[in-house]
């Protein structure tokens, strides 16, 4: 029997069912064993929300002494917070778990996962699916709710069609971040905090307005990283605001262009450090 043709479309599409059909049969379980303890799960639900909540509390706290932070009013400062909270949360619900490849690497534990006839993404990636992280994502959404509310944008169908593309797009790139830190974790054996430092530093620093931030960090967020599409330049685009960079203002629909073409590379990435595994033999 021929080995099946993943280089064709209708093989690429097959691995691709495959992966998803992987996908949601690992994370179901993961559901159905946590559902099992409903008030547990109810309590960490809540502590997760409330954590993720006092990262805004302390931008309210700055407001309490100032009028606004890098010329931006609270209300933009939540717009551009809630679009990257929410984005973020959606991937780290869904892809989260990949930063603990490494660990797996170094343990050998990721040789059980090459056994397996399922792609290998699709199982780290489901692996202790935790749906407590529903906290960050609802977090987020609530904070972006307030920014919509209040902000003072002039709301043709375009920018409105913006806000949930920018979220998307958003996911999009986070994800690409979240499967490039695993791939270069193959080679690392344990980079999880070099990781943390583009997804949980990133998103960090997209709640707050690039006018804060030098302008070598924000062409390294532009250029290198392209972690300012997130939100940054969609954001000030829906603001009425200048970049820093004196871009022109069309790059604010490029998100979708930019998701694409940093999840193509970030699974180029997983391939090669895949193709170069070495078990550890243990």
């Amino acid at each position: 029997m021929p080995a099946p043709d993943f280089g064709t479309r209708d093989g690429a599409l097959g691995k691709l069912r495959d992966g998803l059909r992987t996908y949601r049969m690992i994370a179901a379980m993961w559901i159905r064993s946590t559902m099992t303890y409903r008030v547990s799960f109810a309590l960490t639900l809540l502590g997760n929300f409330a954590v993720t909540i006092l990262d805004f509390v302390a931008i309210l706290l700055m407001f309490s002494q100032v009028d606004s932070l890098g010329g931006y009013a609270l209300a933009e400062i939540a717009l551009l917070y809630g679009t990257a909270s929410t984005s973020f949360g959606l991937v780290d619900l869904t892809i989260g778990s990949v930063d603990r490849l490494g660990r797996r690497v170094r343990d050998g534990t990721l040789d059980t996962l090459l056994v397996r006839p399922a792609p290998v993404l699709a199982q780290v990636a489901a692996d202790r699916f935790a749906l407590r992280r529903l906290g960050r994502v609802s977090q987020g959404a609530l904070v972006l709710g307030y920014g919509l509310l209040h902000v003072d944008v002039d709301w043709t169908p375009l920018a409105v069609l913006m806000v949930p593309l920018m979220v998307l797009s958003g996911a999009g790139i986070f994800g690409a971040v979240f499967v490039a830190g695993a791939a270069f974790q193959f080679a690392a054996k344990d980079a999880a905090e070099v990781q943390s430092a583009f997804t949980y530093g990133g998103v960090t620093m997209l709640q707050y307005p690039p006018a804060i931030f030098t302008q070598e960090l924000v062409r390294g967020v532009t250029f290198v990283f392209p972690l300012a599409f997130v939100n940054w330049l969609p954001t000030l685009y829906l603001l009425d605001r200048p970049y820093p960079l004196d871009l022109p203002s069309w790059l604010a629909f490029a998100p979708p262009l930019v998701a694409v073409a940093s999840c193509a590379l970030a699974g180029l990435a997983w391939r090669a450090g895949l193709r170069g595994y070495r078990s550890t033999g243990s």
